[in-house]
């Protein structure tokens, strides 16, 4: 090989390699272009189900509004059902699926609504339940009862929730119903 071949074939070797770092830069930068449109489309997931979420939360709480007011007023009397309630004090927050009361009771009821009831839905009614009084002092000499109000719940959380005082409805024919055995004991807080 002459030594004009020798350069011919090392700067075909060059010419190479330079475009091969080249298609390795294009795909290096190809991947990060399709890592950062991945993310931002995870968000944009993220964000639909959430919002998928809130409207089906919505909806189950509206599916639940008729028969708990007709529980809560054929039932225990309740004359004030307000739905979506909200309260700042103090610079915190507390939310309210259904609040309801009576003027010639010493009772009242908080219910929370859940498409899947969960662990967290339970410690969410008792942080409420024992919070109450901290929002509404005017309620001071009431007595709170708590509802959980779900589509579907697992049988051990049913047990559970009745167990810790907490009044259990179901859904059944498209509406809701209390489910509390004879010998349901309610927990006032």
């Amino acid at each position: 090989m002459t030594d004009q071949e020798l350069r011919d074939v090392v700067a075909s070797l060059a010419k190479s390699q330079l475009e091969t770092d080249r298609q390795l830069q294009e795909s290096a930068r190809r991947s990060e272009e399709d890592a950062r449109l991945a993310r931002e489309e995870t968000r944009e997931l993220k964000r639909q189900i959430g919002g998928v979420s809130d409207k089906f939360g919505s909806f189950t709480e509206g599916l639940a509004l008729p028969s708990m007011a007709k529980i809560l007023s054929q039932r225990f009397g309740m004359e004030v059902i307000a739905p979506s309630v909200r309260v700042k004090r103090n610079g915190h927050s507390m939310e309210i699926d259904v609040l309801a009361f009576s003027n010639f009771s010493d009772d009242m009821f908080v219910v929370e609504v859940k498409s899947h009831l969960r662990e967290e839905a339970l410690d969410q009614m008792d942080r409420i339940l024992r919070e109450f009084r901290d929002f509404f002092p005017i309620y001071k000499d009431k007595r709170i009862f708590g509802i959980l109000a779900a589509v579907d719940a697992p049988g051990a959380l049913q047990e559970k929730v009745l167990r810790e005082g907490i009044y259990l409805a179901r859904i059944h024919d498209g509406q809701f119903e209390l489910e509390v055995p004879e010998t349901f004991q309610p927990r006032a807080f």
